[in-house]
């Protein structure tokens, strides 16, 4: 079962580091409703990966959630780089936030029919929670395409251009991927990406943006296999901040 194993490994640690990365919004939002909002899905997102770690835990004897959380190495990480990245400007999160809700919106609706019961539980419980999630990031986006102005369109395909070589990492295949969608566990990622792509481009032509031409070795792979940027190891330095102060303390 290492493939399930990875498998959940991959989605608890992107939602636990774009947890970490909306968390950051708090008290700098551009206005106080995004301040709230940002907040509000990071604790859903920590939460999250909680429950996926719970699993690997429970199912597979893996060590706790707090522990898989605050005391692994770096390369030891599944996320994608797109997680991994700082906040940078408004417009730069409110398109990675539309990026990857929207992708894992799709993922948790798949899951919902997995074959393993655990984790088609939970998409069953996520996948309404990511609903809010998606709807937040559309009503912005279109908000600051179709609503905004010249500059706030532009500030948003500029965002676009960066981010979609990363967003296309979202779907880089774990181990084994053909044992997964044999097994029925997940329909694999070339199939979430099929459907991501579809609403991808739905939304952005209400939009008027345009998907920029990424060539195969631009794509931001290696997440996947523990190869990650200074950016993740600043991020996990950040959040062990304190519990690496005493491992062996309770708090």
């Amino acid at each position: 079962m290492e493939v399930v194993k990875d498998l959940i490994l991959r989605i608890a640690d992107d939602a636990l580091m774009i947890g970490h990365r909306n968390s950051e919004w708090t008290g700098i939002g551009p206005i106080l409703e995004e301040d709230i909002a940002f907040s509000s899905m990071a604790q859903d997102k920590i939460g999250h990966s909680q429950a996926l770690y719970n699993i690997l835990h429970e199912e597979f004897q893996m060590n706790d959630p707090d522990h898989l959380a605050f005391r692994r190495n770096v390369k030891d990480f599944r996320s994608c780089h797109l997680v991994d990245l700082p906040i940078g400007d408004y417009a730069f999160t409110l398109v990675r936030h539309f990026f990857f809700d929207h992708a894992e919106a799709l993922r948790y609706e798949a899951l919902c029919s997995s074959s393993f019961t655990p984790l088609a539980k939970l998409a069953l419980k996520f996948k309404g929670e990511i609903k809010y999630h998606t709807l937040h990031a559309d009503i912005w986006m279109k908000s600051l395409t179709l609503n905004g102005s010249e500059e706030s369109k532009a500030r948003i395909q500029s965002a676009v251009n960066e981010l979609y070589p990363y967003a296309l990492g979202l779907f880089e295949p774990g181990i084994n991927e053909q044992q997964l969608i044999d097994s029925k566990v997940f329909i694999g990622e070339a199939a979430l990406y099929n459907l991501w792509i579809q609403k991808v481009k739905d939304s952005f032509t209400q939009f008027n943006l345009i998907i920029p031409n990424v060539a195969d070795n631009k794509i931001q792979y290696g997440g996947r296999k523990g190869l990650h940027s200074q950016y993740l190891s600043e991020l996990v330095n950040e959040m062990t901040e304190v519990i690496r102060t005493d491992y062996e303390a309770e708090w």
